[in-house]
């Protein structure tokens, strides 16, 4: 794990969003360092999403500040987002399940060979690449061809961090990429996900699931009704810790007790009526 404490390629400070008289996000920060994954937990309703989506460009903040690499940044639009290497993978993850491997590799990107009229797709050049760049991430894939549908949910996950790296990303979000997985394939992606850290990017792991964060998280951020339930390193947490929290915490304390005020006297009246 990363001990080294490096300026954050990506920092929010006190990001609120409101939708009317909802309020979605109140007083978030949030610092994500290179080399670093740091890992986002709540439950659902707890403004993991609208989180996400400000700092992917699809949403912009009411109040706060958005910095990447040190500099005021406001995302209009998810293209600002990628133009300053902020690349997002959702869980429906972008991809054309009838289309070669090749082909989704570069869908929307495609490089072209020629000039207008006669310009074509460069086929070449997208195979041996996408089947390069997959190779580096360990993931050997024998028919490069093969439509992406035919690829388990574990490999679709990878081909889309994959291409995230090979187009320039610099902080990689990861949308609940094991929601959906069994035991093995959530293992090869939580592998992946420290592939990506070792590459050097900034990653945000948004889950549900606290043991899967504990096993590649560097730094740990739970939001509640869309606010800062905890934000800590590695070094500050157990995984008891990390799962009490998320379960709940201090909620769940102070109704243990409330419970055991409202049981105490009727186990009191149960026990003199024994008596009687």
């Amino acid at each position: 794990m990363t001990t080294t404490e490096t300026a954050p390629v990506l920092e929010l400070t006190d990001i609120g969003k409101s939708f009317g008289n909802i309020h979605a996000l109140r007083g978030v920060s949030l610092s994500v360092r290179a080399g670093e994954v740091t890992c986002i937990l709540g439950d659902n309703g707890a403004g993991k999403s609208t989180l996400i989506k400000i700092i992917s460009g699809l949403y912009q903040h009411d109040t706060g500040h958005y910095q990447v690499a040190g500099r005021p940044m406001k995302c209009s639009s998810p293209r600002d987002a990628l133009d300053q290497g902020i690349a997002t993978v959702y869980q429906d993850l972008a991809l054309v399940p009838l289309l070669p491997v090749w082909r989704n590799f570069f869908l929307g990107s495609e490089p072209t060979l020629g000039v207008w009229p006669l310009r074509r797709l460069d086929v070449a050049h997208m195979r041996r690449t996408a089947d390069e760049e997959l190779r580096k991430m360990g993931i050997d894939i024998p028919d490069i061809d093969q439509p992406v549908g035919t690829l388990s949910g574990g490999q679709r996950q990878v081909l889309a961090i994959a291409r995230a790296i090979h187009f320039g990303a610099k902080v990689l979000i990861l949308d609940e990429p094991t929601a959906a997985l069994g035991v093995k394939q959530s293992g090869v992606v939580l592998k992946y996900i420290s592939a990506a850290r070792e590459a050097g990017l900034g990653v945000i792991f948004i889950t549900h699931n606290p043991h899967h964060a504990y096993l590649v998280g560097d730094r740990f951020v739970i939001l509640r009704q869309g606010t800062l339930e905890l934000s800590a390193p590695r070094a500050e947490l157990t995984l008891d810790d990390l799962t009490h929290h998320m379960a709940g915490g201090a909620e769940l304390d102070a109704l243990k007790h409330e419970l055991q005020r409202i049981d105490a006297p009727d186990l009191g009246a149960v026990h003199d009526k024994e008596k009687t």
